[in-house]
């Protein structure tokens, strides 16, 4: 019987999240993982900060997508609307401004 969390060869297997944005399931590390901080939607590339996370591919894409389909308030549990400007800034700065 295999354990779960493992593999065939008895290592471990990486941690898998979903993004808010495009809903591909793929390993935590080619994530980023967001926070709410008063209302905001703060990036949390060390994952220390504290709150319900949600993950994000580090594209404009994943993040147009996901505000498209009203994904954050689901994926923070919470009411209203949320500030996506600085998540916004900071993919922009990763991507040099290109949406892609």
């Amino acid at each position: 019987m295999r354990r779960q969390g493992k593999l065939d060869n008895g290592r471990q297997t990486a941690p898998q999240r979903t993004c808010a944005g495009c809903r591909v399931r793929t390993v935590k590390s080619e994530l980023l993982r967001l926070v709410v901080v008063e209302g905001v939607i703060v990036p949390d590339p060390r994952g220390r900060l504290p709150g319900r996370g949600a993950s994000l591919h580090p594209s404009l894409r994943c993040l147009e997508l996901a505000e498209r389909r009203r994904a954050f308030p689901r994926a923070f549990r919470v009411e209203g609307s949320l500030d996506a400007g600085p998540l916004r800034a900071h993919l922009e700065g990763l991507t040099g401004g290109q949406s892609g």
